[in-house]
């Protein structure tokens, strides 16, 4: 009996012991929020944080702002900025997103979340596998001209299954997702001859195709890229771990704005 109780005793004890740390842990992880991660030097640069105005008017420091989120979306450091109903009265009166993402639809790759951005930051786009087509750009134009936002993100991903049907070619493909599957056949072909997965090979190819047709889409984005108002780049997110790669062929010989040109 007196055996029975004394194990009972550990036993509560240790749940006890259990509970403390349990709570200390999560009252440690309510700590680190996103109002005193931004006002605390130490914690801006431990979470990666760029100044959202800074952003807003510059592309390049747009691109950092989006590397730095999704640094802590990978590492398990997410901040979830912007999302309080403050956030909410504050754009009543209108948007200023710093980013436009031309993604895909797959809802496997949320952009708010991938990037740990909140409300008002990202314009954003999406169709299967990225695919633009006149209701696209007419969106992406709104965003240059009206929103006055000056960088441009097409967004794939590994294992995207609008171009996996690009690489095995269904038949009697139904309704409309052919016009899918032949925006994108261009992309395989061109990387049919590379070692690897096809299906990620062509995803990287269909990118980088895509910011090039962007890059050279009159009259709007033609004109903006080639002054160097805006940027259009390119980049792929991992299903399996979370990270978004920016392409270096999209990162090369980015065009300066006037202001920087000698």
């Amino acid at each position: 009996m007196k055996t029975i109780k004394l194990f009972s005793l550990l036993m509560l004890t240790f749940t006890t012991i259990c509970i403390g740390q349990n709570k200390k842990k999560s009252k440690n992880a309510k700590e680190i929020t996103y109002e005193n991660v931004v006002n605390d030097e130490k914690l801006r640069k431990e979470y990666y944080i760029v100044d959202r105005d800074s952003a807003y008017a510059d592309p390049r420091i747009g691109l950092k702002k989006l590397m730095g989120g999704n640094k802590r979306f990978f590492e398990g450091k997410s901040i979830k900025p912007r999302q309080s109903g403050e956030t909410i009265r504050e754009l009543e009166s209108g948007q200023a997103p710093f980013a436009t993402i031309v993604g895909c639809a797959d809802s496997r790759v949320p952009n708010e979340l991938i990037f740990d951005q909140g409300l008002g930051d990202l314009f954003i786009i999406r169709t299967a596998g990225q695919v633009s087509a006149a209701a696209s750009y007419g969106s992406m134009e709104f965003a240059v001209t009206k929103l006055k936002t000056k960088l441009i993100v097409v967004l794939g991903h590994t294992e995207c299954g609008a171009v996996a049907a690009a690489v095995s070619r269904p038949e009697n493909v139904p309704g409309h997702i052919v016009t899918l599957i032949n925006e994108i056949k261009p992309a395989v072909r061109k990387c049919m001859h590379l070692p690897g997965d096809p299906v990620n090979n062509a995803v990287r190819q269909n990118v980088i195709d895509q910011v090039n047709n962007l890059r050279d889409l009159d009259p709007i984005l033609y004109q903006s890229y080639k002054k160097g108002e805006i940027l259009i780049v390119g980049a792929v997110y991992d299903i399996h771990t979370g990270k978004v790669e920016f392409l270096e062929e999209t990162l090369m010989n980015l065009p300066l704005p006037a202001q920087y040109r000698n």
